[in-house]
């Protein structure tokens, strides 16, 4: 059984601690071996069964309600419950929530009405595309195209690694709009599946299997109604989207943490070297150690983003970066130990452990590479400097 002491920190609310509780017992009784052979498949069931149960509620605002904002909090709670009982899972809840941020953050009330009332309830799945085969991190070199014609935009170039790629009903989809060179020429549209000019090119595998594609436009038309925000905003639309995200991708490294290191003590608590629990031994400790430390350190940085986040802050992009550098990296860190501990187990296909760590590796560059979320940190750290706060 995993730690919730953390649940009593003063970062949460009784409805947090609820909602930690609730997802728990559903998590225990519906995420149970998940069949991952059919990966498409697979997350179109759990986005159906998520929305069944209320869960992809949290994934974005009511159109019908009052909030403007999304809660981080419970974002991260369900992102971290999710991925400690299966990635997929984590994975499906993630894209509905990150594929319809900015419809939830800048969308009208049409543009929500249209796709939140479907996405929230997981009858229609969403995606985020962003990056380029030139342009990674590197959002401002963009070179994807949305040119006016009339009442319509027509969008050329190509998007890589996107999630959800090929099986989502819609596409937050970046573009140059013209408006001027770097980050202030890039726009943000809402981009339905199947509508000609647009095709999937290719289906992307990786170590761990989500859906990820590279997809071609080419001449395709959509409406200028599909137009999120204003022209030109669409860099300050990713990046407000990628700070209320980037924590709950922290969330999600946690969870997988946790899942590690139940392992772990179940594994010292049972086996023996030459008669010796492993737990007795002081460098397996010095190892368990380690790793309680780093998922609470990391817990502390999540949840105090989510907080600030959730407290009014307009921006946590120094917080956030920090959240995702250090909880991915440690996870990283907690599951390798996990999987030494577990000797020729750990590795062995279809051990836990060996899951996880295949797992893992991609939140260390997805929504941000490690590398570059230590430029941001550095780059607000310094500013802030200069600025005297």
């Amino acid at each position: 059984m995993s730690d919730k002491t953390y649940l009593q920190w003063p970062f949460f609310e009784d409805r947090h601690r609820q909602l930690a509780e609730e997802l728990e017992s559903w998590s225990a009784e519906h995420l149970i071996n998940i069949d991952h052979g059919d990966t498409d498949n697979a997350c179109k069931s759990l986005v159906k069964a998520l929305g069944k149960a209320g869960w992809c509620l949290h994934s974005a605002v009511d159109p019908a309600g009052s909030a403007t904002t999304l809660d981080v909090r419970s974002l991260c709670l369900i992102r971290e419950t999710l991925a400690r009982h299966d990635g997929l899972a984590d994975f499906a809840f993630a894209m509905q929530g990150l594929g319809t941020g900015a419809v939830s953050l800048f969308g009208t009330k049409d543009q929500q009405n249209e796709w939140l009332t479907a996405t929230r309830v997981g009858e229609a799945i969403a995606a985020f595309a962003l990056t380029e085969p030139q342009s990674g991190s590197d959002v401002a070199n963009s070179t994807m195209s949305a040119t006016r014609d009339g009442n319509d935009y027509v969008l050329n170039g190509e998007k890589t690694w996107i999630s959800n790629g090929g099986i989502a009903d819609l596409y937050t989809l970046f573009a140059r709009t013209g408006d001027a060179p770097g980050a202030k020429g890039l726009s943000a549209f809402i981009v339905p599946a199947g509508i000609p000019g647009f095709e999937v090119v290719e289906r992307l595998q990786t170590i761990a299997p989500h859906p990820l594609a590279r997809l071609q436009f080419t001449d395709c038309r959509i409406p200028a109604s599909a137009l999120l925000g204003q022209q030109g905003e669409g860099f300050k639309i990713a990046m407000s989207v990628l700070d209320v995200f980037r924590p709950t991708v922290a969330a999600a490294a946690l969870g997988f943490a946790r899942r590690a290191l139940d392992a772990a003590l179940d594994r010292v608590n049972l086996r023996e070297v030459q008669g010796t629990l492993l737990a007795e031994f002081q460098m397996v400790q010095g190892h368990i150690a380690d790793m309680s430390m780093n998922i609470d350190a990391s817990a502390l940085l999540v949840y105090r983003a989510a907080w600030l986040k959730d407290s009014g802050a307009s921006r946590i992009t120094r917080e956030a970066a920090m959240a995702k550098l250090f909880s991915t990296e440690q996870a990283q860190k907690v599951i390798d130990q996990s999987v030494q501990l577990h000797g020729g187990d750990g590795v062995r296909t279809g051990c836990v452990v060996e899951k996880l760590y295949r797992e893992i590796r991609a939140l260390r560059i997805y929504e941000g590479a490690s590398d570059v979320q230590k430029i941001i940190i550095a780059r607000q750290t310094l500013a802030a400097h200069r600025d005297g706060k």
